[in-house]
């Protein structure tokens, strides 16, 4: 699109060459994140919060990769609205478009989205196809995808290291059988921004037909550069960015939506262009993603680390107090954080717990969840002196979590030095409380041991770690427990004051993850 070029979208309409559409793949591409796995309840939840957010389109799920993933993106198809609900298909995958189309048939608004390899790389190892090959799959795939709806985007699998002259051959072949939008992925994280914004100027010039679609880039971030290509793309003349909440998805991530949008706002100089992103929302749903994920953003993450706007310099915080603008170039409260991180006590009562809950962003609860949420609050009070913000989050994360099957319900200890540590543990499974008793080297193996009794699995411990939620000898103990079978790895979270009752929250967590990964199988590669 060129500086004053509109195009009509089947789904968005006229557009002018200054909006940028934000395309979400937290639940499709994020979700392939070694570790992450999300149940239906919590993708519901994440596509509401995205939709919410001002997201333009959600990509769903794979639905021809397992009943699971079928289920899901027809769920959220149905359930939310406001945003473009989209599913992934090979391109040269009849069934998977198949798939996708029923899956995506309540959608309020819907796309297909298919892709294929094109770099000589791809398709000669993974495809072991010929170009022309290729070719005609893309015409196929996109003729039979477009049949299905109006709105189709078409994807060129490592096509930053495609071979110019055959991308524009592929992408020509796409505009024709009907692909209103065209996805330029830089699949492995291998490109430059100056790789990017070539690329899509090239394609803009060369290819014809260009004019009529809206170029899209999907950036990971192997070299940490997801970002930046992102934004280079749209110097070059893509209108759609392809990111995810946090920055997660395979290996090093794709580029952070939260960054791009930020960037986009607050360097309006660099980039004139507008997204519909609602920004104070931005806090919110990243810590929504990191509780589902049990994935914490890094504290020095841009935009929503617990750092972003900290200032420990003696200068630096001068600087602030006398002008915010001397040391941060956007407000704090522009992307969903608070100047103040206070508090609540003992005496704080259920309409106040309920109002906090509301200001840190969870909406209404259930009944049923906000009176467990606000006894174990009102358990921590007792305990700790102050309650701050981050205790909340903490352990309300702990209880709206959708535990599908199996939940913690009590824990008894007895442990002395030197002797082996003894547990009683109480689990509901499927609804029915199941005791346990078992010893261990520690109260924790103890508790662990007493786990695989209650529900017995082959699981490994693959990682093990306690931090804290806040400072002081009275803090929550966040604990994290990364679980591995069969090659799937899945990380669960748990937050107690008690650091065992923590540990078990975590494994049992982990466990109901592992429980919707064993149902997820990636449909293998196209070959000739």
């Amino acid at each position: 699109m060129s500086a004053t070029h509109t195009i009509t979208h089947p789904s968005f309409g006229q557009m002018s060459a200054d909006r940028v559409i934000i395309f979400d793949t937290t639940l499709r591409d994020g979700e392939q994140s070694p570790g992450f796995s999300m149940n239906l309840a919590e993708k519901l939840r994440m596509a509401e919060a995205l939709a919410a957010l001002g997201v333009d389109v959600i990509e769903a799920g794979f639905p021809v990769a397992s009943k699971g993933d079928f289920e899901s993106v027809s769920q959220i198809a149905r359930n939310t609205k406001g945003a473009v609900i989209c599913a992934l298909a090979r391109t040269g995958g009849p069934k998977d478009i198949v798939a996708a189309g029923e899956a995506l048939a309540s959608a309020e608004r819907k796309r297909i989205h298919n892709f294929i390899s094109t770099s000589p790389l791809h398709m000669k190892y993974k495809l072991r196809m010929e170009p022309e090959t290729v070719l005609d799959l893309i015409t196929t795939g996109n003729t039979a995808a477009r049949n299905l709806t109006d709105d189709v985007e078409w994807s060129a699998e490592d096509g930053s290291r495609t071979d110019p002259d055959f991308l524009c051959r592929c992408v020509e072949a796409a505009i024709k059988a009907g692909a209103n939008t065209i996805n330029i992925p830089d699949t492995v994280g291998y490109a430059t921004p100056e790789d990017m914004e070539r690329i899509f100027a090239m394609l803009l010039e060369r290819v014809p037909g260009a004019e009529k679609v809206i170029f899209s880039a999907h950036n990971h971030n192997d070299l940490g550069l997801g970002v930046a290509n992102t934004l280079a793309s749209v110097r070059g003349g893509a209108r759609q960015i392809e990111c995810t909440i946090n920055g997660i998805g395979e290996r090093a991530g794709n580029a952070a939506l939260e960054e791009i949008v930020m960037a986009i706002r607050t360097r309006h100089d660099q980039y004139p262009f507008t997204t519909g992103i609602h920004t104070p929302s931005l806090l919110k749903v990243s810590r929504m993603l990191a509780t589902i994920t049990s994935f914490d953003v890094q504290p020095n993450k841009a935009i929503v680390g617990r750092n972003a706007f900290a200032h420990e310099s003696g200068i630096h915080q001068d600087g602030v107090l006398k002008n915010a603008a001397t040391y941060e170039i956007m407000t704090p409260e522009s992307v969903g954080w608070s100047r103040s991180s206070l508090v609540m006590g003992k005496h704080s009562g259920r309409a106040a717990f309920r109002d906090k809950l509301k200001a840190l962003g969870y909406g209404e609860l259930e009944d049923s969840k906000l009176n467990d949420a606000f006894s174990r609050f009102k358990d921590l009070a007792d305990r700790k002196k102050v309650v701050y913000d981050e205790d909340i989050v903490a352990l309300v994360d702990d209880e709206v979590r959708d535990h599908d099957r199996i939940r913690f319900e009590s824990l008894n200890l007895s442990s002395r030095s030197g002797k082996p540590s003894e547990v009683e543990l109480a689990l509901q499974v499927d609804g029915k409380t199941v005791a346990a008793q078992s010893s261990g080297n520690g109260p924790v193996d103890a508790a662990f041991n007493a786990l695989r009794v209650a529900f017995p699995h082959e699981a490994r411990l693959a990682l093990f770690s306690v931090g804290a939620v806040t400072e002081g000898t009275d803090a929550q103990a966040l604990t994290t427990v990364r679980l591995e079978e069969e090659g799937k790895l899945v990380d669960g979270q748990g937050a107690d004051a008690d650091t065992v009752v923590s540990a078990v929250r975590a494994y049992v967590h982990a466990l109901n993850k592992l429980l919707v990964k064993r149902d997820r199988a990636e449909p293998e590669a196209l070959t000739a």
